[in-house]
């Protein structure tokens, strides 16, 4: 059964409910101030990992993936949700059974704000302003390692005076557009309150798994925590799983916009966007991770090679799986998405002439089920030259 490392509870622990035949996972997607880069790809393949390992035994997974599209919604901010979409799916990345926006979620937002007053654990101002009452929320910073006591007023912000710095604004006024009608006055929701109602309005009140990039644990993640629990009364997220963070070249993405590549400049320099997933997979998903053209390049021959083989394998009579590696293999992804070990087994039974052909070829199949590479893509074609061999060949 598939496990993985709970942020909250720092252990690795399973998250398929005993006996479950469905599990329900929320995804944060992309910010939309930023083009959509590789690491936001990252988070999004965790997702599909979870979905396609968990579905091996047959669970479905339902996935909620909320954008946010206003505050710091760009002119063309829609445009990225598009590409955002569209590059997911060239990594064969699983789209989400649910995409709410936030704008489309408003009056679901409102509800819980009101329901959050009512409660004790939030507060209106004379100006308009609703703010969560952090004091009111016990168990405040247990998924980030933050405590409430510890945390200052953050420098020339222009909320309004708390009662205490934890605190955030959940409504706040607002007169041009886009601005919804609410109890409190004209306004637009706060940055966290958003994840919350779209998560609950989509899946329940009762959601098995929450995933995000590590940046977002602290402070949306723990402020959407406190939000949708103290609203309902129970914990609503059951297990919380994070990505590491996702450098290019030693530069990190919003120290350097532009530093990191889009999946569109990867194709550019003639690149399978695949290669992209597979460098990806060589590291364990919760690590940080320094990518490099170097790494992309080199995964993207591995797929190359691969195809090839399958292709190659395919000519011979279909064997049985070798039970061990395939076991392994299984195993290692079972284990927190150990997709490093996984891929170091599969590149030995790629080497291991003990192997019939027939049964590689029957392995390799069974395990990009999981994997999401496209190996068989190269059956039935004339090999693909890696980028740069033709132009040799003719030079020759």
């Amino acid at each position: 059964m598939l496990r993985l490392y709970d942020t909250r509870h720092r252990r690795v622990e399973p998250i398929v409910p005993p006996g479950a035949r469905s599990m329900r996972v929320y995804g944060c997607g992309p910010v939309t101030g930023h083009t959509v880069h590789l690491g936001d790809l990252r988070t999004a393949l965790l997702t599909d990992l979870v979905r396609r390992v968990a579905g091996r035994r047959g669970v479905r997974v339902v996935v909620c993936l909320g954008f946010s599209d206003l505050g710091h919604l760009p002119p063309d901010g829609s445009g990225r949700f598009e590409a955002f979409k569209a590059e997911t799916l060239a990594l064969n990345i699983h789209p989400p059974e649910h995409s709410p926006e936030v704008s489309e979620t408003v009056g679901p937002m409102v509800e819980m704000i009101a329901r959050l007053i009512e409660r004790g654990h939030a507060y209106p101002t004379p100006e308009g302003f609703v703010l969560f009452d952090a004091a009111s929320f016990p168990s405040y910073g247990e998924l980030s390692g933050n405590r409430p006591e510890e945390l200052r007023p953050t420098a020339g912000e222009a909320d309004p005076p708390k009662r205490h710095p934890a605190d955030w604004v959940l409504w706040r006024p607002a007169r041009d557009e886009p601005a919804w009608r609410a109890p409190w006055g004209r306004g637009v929701p706060g940055r966290h309150i958003g994840c919350s109602a779209m998560a609950i309005h989509s899946l329940g009140e009762r959601i098995d798994l929450h995933v995000g990039g590590i940046d977002l644990c602290f402070p949306h993640h723990e402020n959407e925590r406190a939000q949708s629990d103290a609203a309902t009364g129970h914990e609503v997220v059951a297990h919380w799983a994070h990505s590491g963070h996702l450098l290019f070249e030693g530069r990190e993405p919003y120290e350097n916009p532009g530093g990191i590549p889009t999946l569109g400049e990867v194709t550019g320099a003639g690149l399978d966007p695949l290669a992209v997933r597979l460098a990806l997979l060589g590291h364990r998903y919760r690590g940080r991770l320094d990518l490099t053209w170097e790494t992309l390049r080199v995964a993207d021959a591995t797929l190359r090679r691969w195809r090839s083989r399958v292709a190659g394998w395919a000519e011979s009579p279909s064997r049985a799986m070798p039970e061990g590696p395939v076991s392994a293999i299984e195993d290692a992804l079972d284990d927190d998405l150990d997709t490093p070990t996984a891929l170091r087994l599969l590149r030995a039974l790629e080497r291991d002439e003990a192997v019939a052909p027939g049964a590689r070829f029957e392995t390799f199949l069974h395990l990009d089920r999981f994997l999401g590479l496209d190996l068989a893509s190269g059956i039935g074609r004339s090999p693909s030259l890696p980028p740069g061999a033709a132009e040799d060949a003719e030079g020759r």
